[in-house]
C-alpha cells in the first residue's frame, strides 16, 4: 500500500479509534484525533518535499498506485495519483486539518461524534486529491457531504439546520449533473472506462455537443462548490452557522475542490468547449469578484464579511480559469487557491478566537481593542492586509500573476473591472480593522476580554508564516507547478 492509501487510510482509523473511546473520555478523543492526523500531514509535508526534488521536473503522475480491479464487471478501478497540481492541495489538507482539530477543542457538546466526523471529513477531502478514478472520485466527493452536514446541522450556530441542509441540497444537486456527465463519458468510450487519464484523451473526441453538455454539467457540480455566482447563496448561510474550525476547512479546502476538479477533469477533457464558453466563465469571475466585494461592505458580521470576501476571492480563480492559454494565469489559480486557504482560513480562526470570548462577531459593538490585545491585534492586521494582497504577502503574488495572465488572454475591459476588486478589497478589509481595532475602547464592555492564547497561536503562526515565505519568495511553488502547469495547458489547447 503506498502513501497515498495511508493518507485516506490513517483518518479512518482515526475514526474508528475515536467512535471506540467512552464518550467521558474527552481529552483522550481529542489528543488522539489530533495525534492521528498530524500523521496524514506530516506524509503530506514529505510528499510535497520528495515530490519538489524528484518529480517537479516531470509532467507525468507520481506515486501512482494501481490501477487494480475493482469491479471489473464495470471496468471500475482503484488508481489513486499525485501531481503538481494535487500535491500541493494535499500539503493543505494536512495542515489545515490539525490546525482545525486544534481549534476544535473549545467544543463541549457530543465532543466524540463531532471528531469522529472531522477525521472522516478529512479522509474524503484526502480522497479527492488524488483519485484517477472517476468512481473513486465520486464517492470520496459524496463521502464529505455527510460529515459537514453533521458539522454544520448539529454544532452550528442559532440557524444551523436551515445552513446544513441548504449545504447539502445545493451539493446534492450539483452532484447530480456530474453523474451525468460521468455516465455519458463511461457510455461513449470504448472499451467502457472510468480512468480520468484515459478520458483526458478521449474527450476531444466527441461531438461538439456532448463537449458542451458534458463540460456544462461538470461545470455546474464544480461552481456550487467554488462557488461561483449565482451559485454562492450557501456558503454566506454555511459559514455564519458552522463552528470556528469546520469554516476553516470549508474555506481552506472545500472550496478548492471545485476549482481543481476543474483544472484536473472538464477543463483538460473539453478543450473546446472551454474555448467557446471561456468569455462567459470569466464574466461569471468578474461579477464574482465585485459582487463577493461589495456585499462584504456592507457587512455588519464579521464572520459573514470573511465568508463573502471568499466569493470575491474564488472569482480571481475563476477569471485566470477562462484564461486558460496562460501558464502564468493557470499558476495564479494555484497561488491563489492555496494562498486563500492560508489567510481566510486563518481570518476564521481569529474570528472564532474573538468570538469565543465576546460572543458577539458585530463589527459596530467593538472598537479601540488593539490597545487591549496587542499580539491578537496584530496578527489580524497581518492577515487583514495579505487578504487585501498587500506587496510581500501571498495574497499580492496571487493576485498579480492572475491578472498579468489574464491580461494577456482575455478581454481587457473585464481585466480592467476585475483590478476593481482589489481596491474595494482594501475597503472593506481597512473599514472591517478601523472600526474594531481603532478608535476608544469600551472598557466598561470589554474590559474582561484576554488575549490570544498558546493554543490559538499554535493554529495561526503556521499560516502567518506560510502567507510570508509564499509572499516574499514564490519560486520553490513555481518549480514545484511548472511541469504539470505547462502540459495542462497544452490539453487545453488543443
Amino acid at each position: 500500500m503506498g502513501i497515498l492509501s495511508w493518507l485516506i487510510l490513517v483518518p479512518l482509523i482515526g475514526m474508528v479509534y475515536v467512535m471506540l473511546m467512552p464518550k467521558e473520555k474527552v481529552n483522550l478523543i481529542r489528543y488522539g484525533a489530533v495525534i492521528i492526523s498530524v500523521i496524514p500531514m506530516l506524509l503530506s509535508f514529505w510528499l510535497t518535499w520528495d515530490y519538489f526534488f524528484n518529480y517537479s521536473g516531470s509532467a507525468a503522475m507520481a506515486y501512482m498506485e494501481g490501477p487494480y480491479e475493482w469491479i471489473p464487471s464495470l471496468n471500475i478501478q482503484y488508481l489513486l495519483g499525485a501531481d503538481g497540481i494535487s500535491v500541493p492541495m494535499l500539503f493543505l489538507t494536512g495542515l489545515l486539518s490539525t490546525i482545525s482539530l486544534i481549534a476544535s477543542f473549545s467544543i463541549k457538546f457530543r465532543v466524540k461524534e463531532y471528531f469522529a466526523f472531522f477525521l472522516l471529513l478529512e479522509a474524503g477531502m484526502m480522497g479527492v486529491f488524488v483519485a484517477l478514478d472517476f468512481f473513486l472520485f465520486y464517492v470520496f466527493w459524496e463521502i464529505m457531504l455527510v460529515p459537514m452536514y453533521f458539522l454544520i446541522g448539529v454544532w452550528g450556530g442559532p440557524q444551523k439546520e436551515y445552513a446544513a441542509i441548504k449545504f447539502f441540497l445545493y451539493t446534492l444537486f450539483g452532484s447530480i449533473f456530474m453523474l451525468v456527465a460521468i455516465l455519458i463519458m463511461y457510455f461513449t468510450s470504448e472499451p467502457h472506462t472510468l480512468n480520468m487519464l484515459e478520458l483526458i484523451d478521449h474527450g476531444p473526441t466527441l461531438s461538439h455537443t456532448l463537449q458542451m453538455v458534458c463540460f456544462i454539467f461538470f461545470f455546474i457540480a464544480f461552481a456550487i462548490k467554488v462557488p461561483v455566482w449565482p451559485f454562492h447563496t450557501w456558503l454566506p448561510d454555511a459559514h455564519v452557522q458552522a463552528p470556528t474550525a469546520v469554516s476553516v476547512i470549508l474555506a481552506g479546502v472545500l472550496l478548492k475542490m471545485g476549482t481543481y476538479a476543474m483544472l484536473r477533469i472538464n477543463w483538460p477533457m473539453f478543450p473546446k468547449a472551454l474555448q467557446d464558453l471561456s468569455f462567459w466563465i470569466a464574466v461569471l469571475g468578474v461579477i464574482g469578484i465585485i459582487y463577493g466585494a461589495l456585499v462584504s461592505m456592507a457587512q455588519k458580521d464579521l464572520k459573514k464579511l470573511v465568508a463573502y470576501s471568499s466569493v470575491s476571492h474564488m472569482g480571481y480563480c475563476m477569471l485566470a480559469l477562462a484564461a486558460y492559454s496562460s501558464v502564468t494565469a493557470i499558476a495564479g489559480v494555484m497561488f491563489q487557491m492555496i494562498s486563500h486557504g492560508l489567510i481566510t482560513g486563518a481570518l476564521f480562526l481569529m474570528v472564532g478566537v474573538l468570538y469565543d470570548r465576546a460572543h458577539t462577531r458585530e463589527i459596530a459593538l467593538f472598537g479601540g481593542l488593539g490597545s487591549k490585545l496587542p499580539v491578537y491585534t496584530a496578527l489580524m492586521l497581518m492577515f487583514s492586509m495579505a487578504a487585501l494582497g498587500l506587496p510581500g504577502m501571498s495574497g499580492f503574488v496571487s493576485e498579480f500573476m492572475i491578472f498579468i495572465g489574464a491580461f494577456g488572454a482575455l478581454n481587457k475591459v473585464l481585466v480592467g473591472i476585475a483590478v476593481l476588486g482589489v481596491v474595494l478589497g482594501a475597503a472593506y478589509m481597512l473599514r472591517m480593522f478601523q472600526n474594531v481595532f481603532l478608535g476608544e475602547f469600551n472598557m466598561a464592555k470589554w474590559g474582561g476580554l484576554t488575549e490570544i492564547n498558546g493554543r490559538e497561536l499554535l493554529t495561526v503562526i503556521p499560516l502567518a508564516i506560510l502567507t510570508l515565505a509564499i509572499g516574499i519568495y514564490p519560486k520553490p511553488l513555481t518549480d514545484l507547478l511548472q511541469a504539470t502547469l505547462d502540459n495542462l495547458v497544452l490539453l487545453m489547447s488543443r
